[in-house]
């Protein structure tokens, strides 16, 4: 017997049509100093202690703001399916998982992120932080793609 939850009462999502292939935009979070370079919302760096990019393995970096305040996360990488889906449990507070599904569309991609607090009081606290700020990471992520064609 499977159990069906619905998750929309904690859930953030986001869409956005791609000019890249499902096997390019997976690249962009397969190798590490790409996904440096986009992760995050504008004017954040990155700072990668561990980078294990396989099931189960552990990402641990510092998000570095403008004003130079560093912010620890610590995430696993519960699944990974080249050219169509990313999921990371994102480990230290706050509580959530990012699904990343790639769809080819158009010679393109659509990208879904669909992440999904632990609590609904949760995603009510970070909504209006997380929503721009998964903007700004597309933006980011569209910019690292369009760099590399």
């Amino acid at each position: 017997m499977s159990t069906v939850t619905d998750d929309t009462d904690r859930a953030l999502v986001a869409r956005r049509r791609l000019a890249a292939t499902p096997a390019q935009v997976f690249d962009a979070f397969r190798e590490p100093q790409r996904l440096a370079r986009w992760w995050g919302p504008a004017g954040f760096r990155n700072h990668f202690a561990v980078f294990e990019f396989r099931p189960g393995g552990r990402w641990r970096h510092e998000m570095e703001g403008p004003d130079g305040q560093r912010y620890p996360n610590e995430a696993l990488f519960e699944a990974l399916e080249p050219g169509s889906r990313v999921v990371v449990r994102h480990v230290s507070a706050p509580g959530f998982t990012l699904t990343v599904t790639l769809t080819p569309a158009g010679g393109g991609t659509d990208l879904e992120w669909r992440q999904v607090f632990d609590t609904a009081a949760l995603r009510a606290q970070l909504q209006a932080v997380c929503e721009p700020a998964n903007e700004q990471n597309l933006d980011r992520l569209q910019a690292e793609l369009a760099a590399a064609s």
